[in-house]
């Protein structure tokens, strides 16, 4: 996974642009590692691939997964296996392109890796999961310790998930590394409420525009300061543009799922282009929480901004954003902070097992309030909530300092040692 440094993005153009410092230099692998590629078949027929690499002698394999984004060559990959512990790096089927990112059908493409490293002999299996990658897991554990009959039996938008048939295996432990809530409740938190109209990106209600020096905003890079009134209208606001777009994503599922059943009545073309017809949802200013821009309100050590850099008020109105684009399946799933199952806190107390969790203070994704909420929220018994200073990414918080990545690989591999069979180091 990528990670964003200390600096920052500036959000403008030029060399400080949009992404400066999102990618930190990561160590080099063992030399005796391993390294083999695998595609793997899931239970309702798709294709995936994973990257094993391992080391000498190493019993335990470290799984990292996110939904949304390729995690080859995440950060921590180097310092596991040194520690001695394989790691297995896996793709879903909608990876760097979550357009039709369904969170249920996802969970099949984790149950396949599960199944793939259980084949292997590992003694074993310890799930990591960082940023959005933690809910993942967290809701990959919470089915897979249901009975087929009681896991999920549709998607929020009402498709078969194909869950109860599907074997998923259990594991030996999880970490999680700086998890955020959940792709849903993430966007919850940080979508503009002052969209006025969802087919102008510019349209906007003044008295809920977070950008307004009339509500509060300061100049970047001062902290702006925001009235409790006018953050209780923000909230409640946010929550009722994402009904609205829950209610049209419905909607457009309705038609289709009348466009298919016509087409199974009548078998005419017309009727299945009908069904085939694809709805986007154009999804405009996602990056407005004023959390980023306000470090008074649940304070911590991050630094001024959003992960998309330093200039939310500018990123706002930009292509980068969280669900921008996205299918009506896909933002119920996935994107909705109102109907998505993939809820950290909802999870999480069907996650059992020895779990770490490794909050960031610097983060910029989960706030202390988030990370509390998550960690009280937990079914495990043998549960260790760790602080390291870092960014969402892994960056160091100031120049000379460790990095996030660093500091977490050591509580990690401490953790794992403590608990499972490491290999001797290489």
């Amino acid at each position: 996974m990528s990670a964003r440094g200390a600096s920052g993005a500036t959000g403008l153009a030029g060399p400080a642009g949009l992404g400066a410092g999102r990618y930190i230099a990561v160590d080099e692998r063992p030399a005796a590692t391993v390294t083999s590629v695998h595609e793997l078949t899931t239970a309702d027929g798709a294709t995936v691939r994973g990257v094993l690499a391992t080391v000498p002698g190493a019993r335990t394999v470290v799984c990292l997964m996110h939904p949304r984004q390729d995690v080859t060559h995440h950060a921590l990959v180097p310092q596991l296996l040194a520690a001695g512990a394989a790691v297995w790096t896996q793709h879903t089927r909608s990876v760097n392109n979550d357009l039709t990112l369904v969170h249920e059908q996802a969970l099949l493409d984790a149950a396949a890796g599960m199944v793939f490293l259980r084949e292997q002999g590992y003694s074993s299996i310890v799930p990591l999961g960082h940023s959005g990658g933690g809910t993942f897991f967290a809701f990959y554990l919470e089915q897979a310790g249901l009975a087929g009959t009681d896991r999920i039996a549709t998607t929020p938008g009402g498709r078969p998930t194909a869950l109860a048939d599907a074997t998923m295996p259990t594991v030996d432990g999880v970490v999680f590394l700086a998890p955020h809530p959940g792709q849903g409740r993430l966007l919850l938190g940080c979508i503009d409420p002052s969209v006025a109209d969802e087919t102008d990106p510019l349209a906007a209600v003044p008295d809920l525009d977070a950008f307004d020096p009339r509500n509060g905003f300061a100049e970047p890079p001062t902290s702006s300061s925001y009235s409790v009134e006018f953050l209780e209208r923000y909230r409640a606001a946010q929550i009722a543009r994402v009904a609205r777009l829950d209610a049209q994503a419905r909607e457009h599922v309705a038609r289709t799922a009348e466009a298919r059943a016509a087409h199974k009545r009548t078998g005419a073309a017309a009727d299945r282009r009908r069904a085939l017809a694809p709805r986007i949802l154009t999804v405009f200013r996602t990056d407005a929480d004023p959390r980023t821009v306000d470090l008074s309100l649940d304070p911590s050590d991050r630094p001024y901004g959003s992960l998309f850099g330093a200039r939310p008020d500018l990123i706002n109105y930009g292509q980068v954003g969280f669900g921008r684009l996205t299918t009506p399946e896909a933002w119920l799933s996935t994107w909705s902070g109102l109907s998505s199952n993939a809820d950290f806190v909802r999870c999480a107390p069907g996650v059992t097992v020895p779990a770490l969790f490794v909050e960031l203070t610097g983060d910029q994704a989960a706030f202390p309030s988030d990370s509390h909420r998550m960690v009280s929220a937990l079914g495990s018994t043998d549960l260790t909530h760790e602080s390291v200073r870092g960014t969402h990414f892994g960056g160091a918080i100031a120049p000379g300092e460790p990095t996030g990545n660093a500091l977490a690989a050591e509580r990690i591999a401490a953790w794992l040692g403590e608990r499972h069979e490491l290999a001797p180091p290489v």
